[in-house]
């Protein structure tokens, strides 16, 4: 089985090719960095049209490394939500063009179902396992019991974990985007325990996160220094911030462990997915929690876990095996719970229930 297939979310124009073999025979993602950092984020009309002037560029390329003709391909599959709703519109219109044209089934993707179960493209993890999903727009822990059957244990009351990164990079007047450039300024931090943060939510009972506390102490620990920061001041606060983050996250890790054994004693693995598991920091020490219960820990490769089409090719064929396809009626979705029956987060609109933050 082969799949095209499109992602056109946020700030990526990606388009790959996948076979049901996993294997990747095409993986084309192209950058709106430099239309977006201007900005200091992601301006939706300029990604939208950027979607719109580079896609059929972007799949013509993807065909020609694949080595194959759209005659090979037995479905096409595209985002179909959430995300900005201007770009997942020109995803999924182009992907129902291509199934129109070739007589081809029609796959919508769930954007976070496509990270979700990248570990089974490149690991072939068996369900169930257990979930940490980390964005932009998203932070939720979920136990996954199959394809399309999503249990949130946990989910962020205020701000996910990637806009976060993005505001504090942004305090400490790093840049955009936020996450991989605290990264690089802790990792030349000299005093990383120079900086006392608040840990939200640790300990607490439940798998809930908060982050808006610990973005408002990196504030006014930059206010304390004068608004003037020194190149030793920006590596010691962001070392500070990355240290306490994965800390937060290790520990609502740990709270959903316990549970997921209880209701899945047989076992299963410990995934971390989403553009924050790019985080070298956040890995290690996700995968020391996973050894300490006896779990399997995996992380996708660093390329795919930002967005990309080859997370999405793969939910396609997991879906379409299953029998499973969409009419071209479809209508993209700004919002895409993975758990339609979870409550809503009770912070910020959309947090945690499918906005692209």
């Amino acid at each position: 089985m082969i799949v095209l297939g499109i992602e056109t979310s946020c700030d990526e124009t990606a388009a790959a090719v996948v076979t049901d073999a996993r294997e990747i025979r095409a993986d084309v993602v192209l950058s709106q960095l430099d239309d977006h950092t201007p900005y200091g984020g992601v301006v939706p009309e300029i990604a939208a049209r950027a979607h719109l002037e580079h896609l059929d560029g972007l799949i013509r390329r993807a065909m020609a490394e694949a080595g194959i003709g759209f005659g090979d391909l037995d479905a096409v599959a595209a985002t179909g939500g959430p995300g900005l709703i201007g770009g997942v519109i020109v995803g999924v219109m182009t992907a129902k063009a291509i199934a129109a044209a070739r007589g081809l089934p029609f796959v919508a993707v769930n954007h976070l179902e496509g990270h979700a179960l990248t570990a089974r493209l490149t690991d072939d993890v068996a369900f169930p396992y257990l979930l940490l999903l980390v964005s932009g727009g998203h932070c939720q822990l979920l136990a996954v019991e199959g394809v399309g059957r999503y249990r949130r244990l946990g989910t962020t009351i205020d701000d996910a974990v990637g806009e976060a990164f993005d505001k504090t990079a942004k305090l400490l007047g790093l840049g955009y985007p936020g996450g991989p450039l605290v990264e690089k300024a802790a990792a030349r931090a000299t005093n990383p325990g120079r900086f006392e943060l608040p840990r939200p939510m640790l300990g607490r009972p439940g798998c809930d996160f908060s982050f808006s506390g610990l973005k408002t102490a990196v504030r006014r620990h930059v206010e304390e220094l004068g608004g003037v920061l020194t190149e030793a001041d920006r590596d010691d606060l962001a070392a500070a911030f990355q240290a306490t983050v994965a800390e937060v996250l290790a520990d609502r890790c740990a709270r959903a462990i316990r549970r997921f054994k209880e209701e899945h004693p047989q076992g299963g693995a410990l995934v971390v997915a989403g553009g924050v598991a790019a985080n070298k920091a956040i890995r290690a020490r996700l995968a020391t929690l996973a050894g300490k219960h006896g779990m399997p820990f995996v992380a996708p490769p660093l390329r795919l876990c930002t967005d990309n089409a080859a997370m999405i090719a793969w939910a396609g064929i997991e879906r379409f095996r299953l029998g499973e396809s969409d009419p071209l009626s479809f209508a993209p979705r700004p919002r895409w719970p993975l758990d339609p029956t979870a409550a809503p987060a009770i912070g910020r609109a959309g947090v945690g229930s499918g906005v692209k933050a």
